[in-house]
Protein backbone atom coordinates (compact mmCIF):
# COMPACT_ATOMS: atom_id res chain seq x y z
CA UNK A 1 0.00 0.00 0.00
CA UNK A 2 1.47 3.31 -1.11
CA UNK A 3 1.44 6.10 1.43
CA UNK A 4 2.55 9.71 1.28
CA UNK A 5 2.98 11.48 4.60
CA UNK A 6 3.56 15.23 4.69
CA UNK A 7 4.98 17.24 7.55
CA UNK A 8 6.38 20.68 8.25
CA UNK A 9 3.35 22.91 7.89
CA UNK A 10 2.39 25.55 10.43
CA UNK A 11 1.84 29.21 11.15
CA UNK A 12 4.49 31.66 10.00
CA UNK A 13 4.70 35.43 9.67
CA UNK A 14 4.95 37.11 6.27
CA UNK A 15 8.53 36.99 5.05
CA UNK A 16 9.24 33.84 7.01
CA UNK A 17 10.26 30.36 5.89
CA UNK A 18 9.03 26.81 6.20
CA UNK A 19 10.25 23.48 4.86
CA UNK A 20 7.73 20.80 3.97
CA UNK A 21 8.65 17.13 3.77
CA UNK A 22 6.86 14.17 2.21
CA UNK A 23 7.87 10.56 2.74
CA UNK A 24 6.72 7.87 0.32
CA UNK A 25 6.38 4.29 1.50
CA UNK A 26 5.14 1.10 -0.15
CA UNK A 27 6.61 1.71 -3.59
CA UNK A 28 9.75 2.62 -5.47
CA UNK A 29 10.37 6.34 -5.09
CA UNK A 30 12.40 6.63 -8.29
CA UNK A 31 9.39 5.59 -10.36
CA UNK A 32 7.60 8.83 -9.71
CA UNK A 33 7.57 12.43 -10.74
CA UNK A 34 6.88 14.12 -7.41
CA UNK A 35 5.02 17.34 -6.86
CA UNK A 36 3.62 19.81 -4.39
CA UNK A 37 0.13 21.18 -4.90
CA UNK A 38 -1.92 23.55 -2.79
CA UNK A 39 -5.53 24.43 -2.26
CA UNK A 40 -6.71 27.62 -0.62
CA UNK A 41 -10.24 27.99 0.76
CA UNK A 42 -12.74 28.45 -2.05
CA UNK A 43 -10.14 27.83 -4.75
CA UNK A 44 -9.15 24.92 -6.94
CA UNK A 45 -6.08 22.84 -6.22
CA UNK A 46 -3.08 24.18 -8.12
CA UNK A 47 0.39 22.95 -8.92
CA UNK A 48 3.18 24.61 -6.96
CA UNK A 49 6.26 22.68 -8.11
CA UNK A 50 7.23 19.33 -9.59
CA UNK A 51 10.44 17.34 -9.87
CA UNK A 52 11.18 14.31 -12.03
CA UNK A 53 13.19 11.32 -10.88
CA UNK A 54 16.21 12.80 -12.67
CA UNK A 55 15.82 16.17 -10.98
CA UNK A 56 14.13 18.35 -13.62
CA UNK A 57 11.96 20.93 -11.88
CA UNK A 58 9.01 23.15 -12.74
CA UNK A 59 7.49 25.96 -10.69
CA UNK A 60 4.35 28.01 -10.70
CA UNK A 61 5.08 31.62 -11.63
CA UNK A 62 3.76 32.77 -8.25
CA UNK A 63 6.49 30.90 -6.35
CA UNK A 64 9.48 31.17 -8.67
CA UNK A 65 12.51 32.51 -6.84
CA UNK A 66 10.94 31.89 -3.43
CA UNK A 67 10.28 28.14 -3.30
CA UNK A 68 12.67 25.27 -4.01
CA UNK A 69 11.60 21.68 -4.60
CA UNK A 70 14.07 18.85 -4.05
CA UNK A 71 14.13 15.13 -3.48
CA UNK A 72 16.34 12.63 -1.70
CA UNK A 73 15.89 9.34 -3.54
CA UNK A 74 17.87 7.44 -0.90
CA UNK A 75 15.42 8.58 1.79
CA UNK A 76 12.24 8.36 -0.33
CA UNK A 77 11.61 11.97 0.64
CA UNK A 78 10.39 15.06 -1.17
CA UNK A 79 10.99 18.58 0.14
CA UNK A 80 9.67 22.06 -0.46
CA UNK A 81 11.71 24.93 0.93
CA UNK A 82 9.48 27.99 1.11
CA UNK A 83 11.07 31.40 1.68
CA UNK A 84 9.70 34.94 1.66
CA UNK A 85 6.25 33.59 2.42
CA UNK A 86 3.24 35.76 1.66
CA UNK A 87 -0.32 35.65 3.03
CA UNK A 88 -1.48 34.43 -0.38
CA UNK A 89 0.63 31.30 0.12
CA UNK A 90 -1.81 30.22 2.82
CA UNK A 91 -3.30 26.88 1.79
CA UNK A 92 -3.32 23.16 2.43
CA UNK A 93 -0.25 21.74 0.71
CA UNK A 94 -0.44 18.26 -0.80
CA UNK A 95 2.29 15.90 -1.89
CA UNK A 96 1.74 13.98 -5.13
CA UNK A 97 3.45 10.97 -6.70
CA UNK A 98 2.78 10.44 -10.40
CA UNK A 99 3.95 7.64 -12.69
CA UNK A 100 1.99 7.92 -15.94
CA UNK A 101 3.60 4.89 -17.62
CA UNK A 102 2.25 2.71 -14.83
CA UNK A 103 -0.99 4.72 -14.46
CA UNK A 104 -0.15 5.46 -10.83
CA UNK A 105 -1.15 8.63 -9.04
CA UNK A 106 -1.12 9.08 -5.26
CA UNK A 107 -1.84 11.95 -2.88
CA UNK A 108 -0.88 12.72 0.67
CA UNK A 109 -3.34 13.90 3.30
CA UNK A 110 -2.15 17.50 3.18
CA UNK A 111 -0.48 19.88 5.61
CA UNK A 112 -1.76 23.35 6.50
CA UNK A 113 0.43 26.37 5.86
CA UNK A 114 -0.81 29.66 7.25
CA UNK A 115 1.03 32.93 6.62
CA UNK A 116 -0.25 35.64 8.90
CA UNK A 117 0.94 38.33 11.25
Amino acid sequence: QVQLVESGGGLVQPGGSLRLSCVLSGSIFNLYTMGWYRQAPGKQRESVATITSSGTTTYADSVKGRFTISRDNAKNTLYLQMNSLKPEDTAVYYCNAYAPVAALNFWGQGTQVTVSS
